[in-house]
């Protein structure tokens, strides 16, 4: 294949508007910035997240808001990078249908992010990580009743394992919660880290869901537009939660008492909000060009990545429980992995059957 021709599309697993719209070597190019942006910024956001609550960092609805109160830097390649210009023929959503959907999923973004939020205050960043891969066997799901997404015996054992992992840290006794953080509070670190990767998950299929069946762009600034729109409605609710419960007044004295200094905690702050809008555009990316069970994949590449650096920075234990975990949630991860091999090798090779015919006919 020359990068002048099309790449070759796996049914049920990729996103033919995307793929067929770029050349092999755009594709390509798109799909592993994407990846990197996903995998740099996560580790990162997740690794300074823990950093806040650690140096004396308190307010959840603080750490809420800076996983999307950067969108505004996106306006930055939203209008700079150059996008094709789209058939004539494209039919566009209505303002009034585009604007419920940004809002219902920034509504939605909102609340996992709080769940994230608290499940990170109560867990090591280790922990925390792991429990997050979980978020793979709920999109599997997801994806399956939302976006047709075909199921086969690779991906169940993807889903199964995944399931194990989290289940293994569920039920660990020697773990590592932070300092002062009770039994009791270790449970619901747990509970709302997984229930906000079942959220995720769910608004990862929405959004694919959005691409497919309403929005039919072909142009990457249609990522861009998710991503700024939906993140401003979650940053309006932040901001809300942030002054309805409190926790404004306690900033100062947030700021005041942070052990690395004033300006390490805005720094802290900072630094974290834009990590997390990297991510965002490489979550919403994938999504566009591939699919969000993909996305959800390659997610879980930098969950298996935070764990040792959590070990690194933080001198998170690596118990033997721990080990088991991350080791299933790579199986689980390649699992899938070799699925999307085995999907792309069918499809290359109904390609070249259907061009030989196509051949031999002429």
């Amino acid at each position: 294949m020359t990068d002048n021709e099309e790449p070759m599309i796996s049914a049920g697993t990729i996103s033919e508007i995307a793929f067929n719209k770029y050349k092999r070597w755009q594709w390509w190019f798109l799909v592993s910035l994407c990846i990197a942006f996903l995998i740099v910024g996560q580790s990162a956001a997740v690794i300074l997240g823990r950093f806040y609550y650690d140096q004396g960092g308190n307010s959840k609805w603080m750490a809420t808001l800076v996983q999307t109160a950067a969108f505004p830097v996106l306006f930055i390649p939203l209008f700079t990078i150059p996008s094709p210009q789209e058939a004539s023929t494209s039919v566009s959503a209505s303002i009034t249908v585009l604007a419920l959907i940004y809002f219902v999923l920034g509504i939605i973004l909102a609340a996992d992010n709080m769940m994230y939020s608290t499940g990170l205050l109560y867990l090591s960043a280790s922990t925390y990580s792991l429990i997050c891969a979980s978020q793979l066997a709920f999109n599997a799901v997801f994806s399956y009743f939302i976006n047709a997404q075909k199921f086969t015996v690779l991906i169940i054992n993807s889903t199964v394992v995944l399931t194990l992992s989290s289940a293994l840290l569920a039920v660990n006794d020697d773990s590592d919660e932070p300092s002062g953080v009770s039994k009791g509070k270790y449970i619901i670190g747990f509970l709302c880290t997984l229930g906000a990767s079942a959220v995720y998950s769910l608004l990862l299929s929405l959004m694919q869901l959005s691409f497919e069946k309403v929005l039919k762009k072909e142009t990457f600034s249609v990522v861009l537009e998710m991503q700024i729109y939906t993140s401003l409605v979650a940053t309006c609710v932040a901001v809300i939660g942030l002054f309805a419960s409190g926790e404004w007044n306690t900033l100062h004295g947030e700021m005041e008492g942070f052990q690395k200094g004033k300006v390490a905690y805005i720094m802290t702050l900072v630094w974290t909000a834009i990590a997390w809008q990297v991510c965002s555009v490489g979550v919403v990316g994938l999504i566009f060009l591939v699919s969000s069970l993909y996305s959800n994949v390659i997610s879980t590449v930098s969950l298996a990545v935070t764990p040792i650096a959590s070990v690194i920075v933080f001198h998170d234990k690596m118990n033997g429980v721990k080990i088991i975990s991350m080791l299933l949630a790579i199986w689980g991860f390649a699992s899938y992995i070799y699925q999307n091999y085995l999907d792309d090798s069918k499809a290359r090779h109904a390609q070249a059957v259907a061009k030989s015919q196509n051949d031999s006919s002429c």
